[in-house]
């Protein structure tokens, strides 16, 4: 009996399913370009990988969930990719592994009164300027732009607004002269009547016409020393993000939308919808990074980052595909 005993004890061990693993992801905001991460989430795919994620929200934007993952606070960051050349240019190492957006899908829009004329570039001159944070890709958008008609940041002022609801609230009560954000905030300004988009960079054309290529922006990144630690847990992630991104191509706005955590929708369901339909142009179709595009941000940063500008930066070292590439094949289906 004692034999017996031990026997059925074992055997209900073994039948134990496995503890989840933990591991800890940050989001600079819910704009749609990070939109890939909660539809992984909100299907269950993490969890299916076996992975307990606990997810932290720095709804001001990127930069503070960059500084959180430099700072050892979080171990995966849903960012923007611009900021691995910044962490390049200060001596740390901070690697994309899974590209979500492909393109920038940044807007400028202006409320009713506005004055400023893309047609007429130094007519920004004195306006107050919202982005989502300082040093955030939004940031970077309107310090270029100014870098490109023979203007600086000193000619503006600049405010971090946030993104989404809180964005558009600053446009709509007259806070801010010109908005620089993302969907749903660029897809708001337009249904509310709040204002009107006067410089578009959400499609490839734009893109193309705002920074002179495509512009990658959301990711997955990660320090290189978290990497190399944690392969296994970078392939989980890895894994569940781009069967996400799968899954989303051939799936209706509005079948994405009903995936979501309640928390990530700004808004009427409705019209964040239309946003979710004008932002899905913007995302990778297989999470790989692409070495040309990879350029585009390079060269804008060092038109107005002094360390990015003196720095000798190796974007090889930037990013990787290496998980992506080892994704089964029956997990992105």
């Amino acid at each position: 009996m004692k034999h017996l005993a031990i026997a059925l004890a074992t055997s209900t061990l073994l039948a134990l399913p496995a503890a989840a693993q933990d591991v800890r992801i940050s989001v600079g905001s819910y704009n749609l370009n990070n939109l890939p991460f909660p539809v992984a989430q909100g299907l269950g795919f993490y969890a299916d990988e076996g992975l307990d994620v606990t997810v932290d929200n720095f709804a001001s934007g990127g930069s503070k969930t960059l500084q959180a993952l430099v700072a050892g606070s979080t171990d995966i960051a849903v960012g923007f990719y611009d900021h691995t050349i910044q962490m390049q240019a200060q001596n740390k190492h901070v690697v994309g592994f899974v590209q979500l957006a492909r393109n920038s899908g940044l807007v400028l829009a202006g409320g009713p009164d506005t004055t400023f004329d893309p047609a007429r570039p130094d007519t920004i001159k004195g306006a107050k300027v919202g982005i989502t944070s300082p040093g955030s890709s939004s940031d970077f958008f309107i310090r270029y732009y100014l870098k490109q008609h023979g203007m600086t940041a000193d000619d503006i002022a600049i405010i971090g607004v946030g993104s989404g609801s809180a964005a558009v609230a600053a446009l709509e009560q007259g806070k801010i002269d010109l908005l620089v954000n993302y969907d749903p905030a660029a897809t708001f300004v337009q249904e509310k009547g709040v204002g009107r988009i006067l410089i578009d960079a959400r499609s490839d054309e734009g893109a193309k016409a705002v920074y002179g290529g495509i512009y990658p922006t959301s990711v997955l990144y990660a320090t290189q020393d978290f990497i190399d630690d944690n392969p296994e847990t970078v392939q989980k992630v890895t894994n569940a993000t781009v069967r996400a991104l799968h899954w989303m191509r051939t799936h209706s706005p509005e079948e994405i939308v009903a995936t979501l955590p309640p928390e990530f929708i700004s808004g009427d369901a409705a019209t964040y919808t239309k946003a979710v339909a004008n932002a899905k142009a913007i995302f990778s179709q297989d999470g790989l990074f692409v070495a040309g595009d990879v350029e585009t941000p390079l060269a804008v940063l060092k038109t107005f980052n002094d360390s990015v500008a003196r720095a000798e930066i190796d974007l090889g070292q930037t990013y990787t595909n290496r998980f992506v590439e080892a994704v089964p094949a029956e997990t992105s289906n």
